[in-house]
């Protein structure tokens, strides 16, 4: 954008000076001085025309007001949706002139507690109800005795989870409560997200700023978005609510043929997304329902599947069929759901189900079956595709990390993914978006994507630093695109890899590709379990036990150990296992293997992607 003398007020000197300053400013910048020059009023500026009063004395009496306190944003995040949540609230409170710190709980000093003014947690939940890794200590002062009084503290809690476990968002909730029971007091309602937590994410934040600003949203700050807009050069920034159309390239098989498992390489197209990634981060893929799953519950519900239904609360409209296909999970059973649709069926028996004393029943009825199950098992009287959609939840995006690196191959993004199968209560199942990419999809497709940032799962990129790396199975993809990108970067170091799968013969992803570097010399040692291949089942967690002297003098040497893979088997027996080395090579003792691996968690050098 270019001012000319002939039309704005300005003279030639003062339209030269503006011509040079106006392209140098951030979006942010030109935010912040819209709002401040449309915040002078009238009235303030001196009759005889001479300059304006100082900043100090035309901001807004909000602004004067949000310099009296501080907003403390605290954030427990296990795969980094709780730190980015956390990050996009400090924009917005620094936008609105507040004083903002953010900190990892595990990074927060407890004692400061009683010093916060006003505070914002954001924390996912973990497994069973249990706290990510970066809340632990925090959560257990809080719940200690050392934790102070917090009168005079003003919270509030946004909580993140996943309505299919029995736990959930516990957490954040454990937080609230716990807080308030300290005498702090709520700012706003905390707010507990599900697995698509965009929009109630935003309607929290929105709330907590319209509390933390009585006085309501500032119009000068408005007027000043909406004149900086004209000045902002418009780009279409891709996101979780605004995914990329991704073009599929190569969707191959890795796996030698009799293998038991399948998985896919996929490659995508990026290109004039502007995206970018870094090892360790994710890709979000929005999936669809399989079509034959959809058209046997029309088929059940005996509806007509062109009759239409509103999808979203913009009221966009689709036919029952496009939206079971592309908008609304389906094969997944949740309490929640279940006490929704009885509501809505009428069935008499899904009531009884859903009494106290059937709890052990219900959560075995909820594993592994879906809504098909649900409505052959338990048919409603007669529903509504409308009200039927309404209980429903969005279709989640499936996240997987990314296999490539940004710096090699920057118009394109990997991923490796497992096709999940298994036979279950009379029928065949299969994953949602591994299998649509094993069976369904095809180069010249078009994807959904989006790249999901993943702070807690950031490797070193110093030569100094060694790196052990354990991921078996698909759990090697962000180890692939470490070591493609130091290759890139021409960074050498010691690295070690511990892989495993079934057969060596059939299942040994990227073999190609680990040989070359080691050949290279960016990969320094690669340790392998093929467990199907031997008598005894022989898995990562026993290789690491038979290199135990070397595996704890490379931690002696300041290596940093990174796991990703199955959380609920591998990832434990893992972490059991680092402790075995410890107490076996470093004469520890239970307790002191268990201070140490903490201090490696605290020092980033102990990171794990677990799903």
């Amino acid at each position: 954008m270019q001012l000319t003398v002939t039309n704005s007020p300005f003279s030639k000197e003062q339209t030269e000076n503006l011509n040079q300053l106006l392209p140098t400013l951030s979006v942010e910048q030109k935010i912040w001085l819209s709002g401040y020059l449309s915040a002078q009023q009238v009235e303030s500026i001196p009759a005889n025309g001479t300059a304006a009063p100082p900043l100090t004395e035309v901001l807004p009496k909000s602004a004067k007001k949000q310099e009296t306190r501080e907003v403390t944003i605290l954030f427990g995040s296990e795969t980094g949706n709780a730190q980015n949540l956390a990050e996009e609230m400090v924009r917005k409170l620094e936008e609105k002139q507040f004083q903002v710190k953010v900190s990892a709980l595990d990074d927060f000093k407890p004692k400061e507690l009683k010093k916060v003014q006003d505070l914002l947690i954001v924390s996912a939940t973990h497994g069973e109800g249990d706290p990510p890794d970066n809340a632990i200590s925090f959560y257990e002062f809080l719940y200690s005795r050392k934790a102070p009084k917090l009168n005079g503290v003003r919270f509030s809690v946004l909580s993140l989870g996943d309505e299919s476990y029995e736990f959930f968002c516990q957490t954040g909730k454990d937080f609230d409560k716990r807080l308030a029971e300290l005498g702090a007091e709520r700012l706003y309602d905390r707010v507990d997200c599900d697995l698509d937590f965009d929009e109630p994410a935003a309607e929290w934040m929105e709330g907590v700023l319209a509390e933390l600003n009585q006085s309501g949203e500032d119009e000068s700050n408005l007027a000043g978005q909406e004149a900086a807009g004209s000045l902002a050069v418009e780009q279409t920034v891709y996101s979780r609510t605004n995914p990329f159309m991704a073009e599929v390239l190569e969707n191959i098989r890795l796996n030698g043929r009799g293998s038991n498992k399948e998985t896919r390489h996929i490659e995508l197209a990026l290109e004039g997304s502007n995206l970018q990634f870094e090892p360790g981060d994710s890709l979000g893929v929005y999936p669809t329902n399989d079509t034959g799953l959809v058209d046997s519950l029309i088929q059940a519900l005996n509806w007509n599947p062109d009759e239409t239904v509103e999808v979203n609360k913009q009221g966009e409209i689709r036919s029952i069929r496009e939206a079971l296909i592309s908008h609304f999970e389906i094969t997944r059973l949740t309490k929640p759901l279940l006490t929704k649709a009885c509501d809505l069926f009428g069935n008499e028996e899904l009531n009884h189900l859903l009494q106290p004393d059937q709890e052990e029943k219900l959560k075995g009825y909820l594993d592994g079956r879906d809504l098909l199950d649900l409505v052959r098992d338990y048919p409603p009287q007669q529903v509504e595709p409308g009200d039927f959609v309404s209980i429903l939840r969005k279709i989640p995006a499936r996240e997987y990390s990314i296999a490539s690196s940004y710096q090699a191959n920057p118009d394109e993004v990997h991923l490796t993914v497992g096709a999940v199968r298994y036979h279950a209560h009379g029928r065949d199942r299969a994953g949602v978006c591994s299998v649509q990419l094993a069976e369904r999809v095809q180069p010249g497709d078009h994807l959904p994507v989006y790249v999901h940032r993943n702070p807690n799962f950031k490797f070193p990129f110093d030569e100094e630093r060694p790196v052990i790396m354990i991921g078996p199975g698909t759990g090697v993809a962000p180890f692939r695109s470490f070591l493609e990108e130091r290759e890139e970067l021409e960074i050498k170091g010691k690295t070690w890899l511990f892989f495993g799968e079934q057969h060596f013969t059939t299942d040994f992803l990227y073999q190609v590709d680990w040989q070359n570097w080691l050949k290279e010399g960016i990969l320094t040692r690669m340790d392998v379990a093929f467990s199907r291949d031997t008598d005894e089942k022989v898995y990562v967690q026993h290789r690491m036990v038979e290199q135990s002297k070397d595996f704890y003098q490379w931690l002696k040497d300041g290596a940093a150990v990174f796991v990703c893979g199955d959380e609920k088997n591998m990832a434990k027996d893992v972490h059991h296992t680092i402790i075995t080395i410890l107490k076996q090579e470093g004469d520890m003792s239970q307790e002191e293997a268990e201070n140490y691996v903490s201090q490696l968690r605290k020092e980033k050098r102990y990171q794990r992607d677990v799903y």
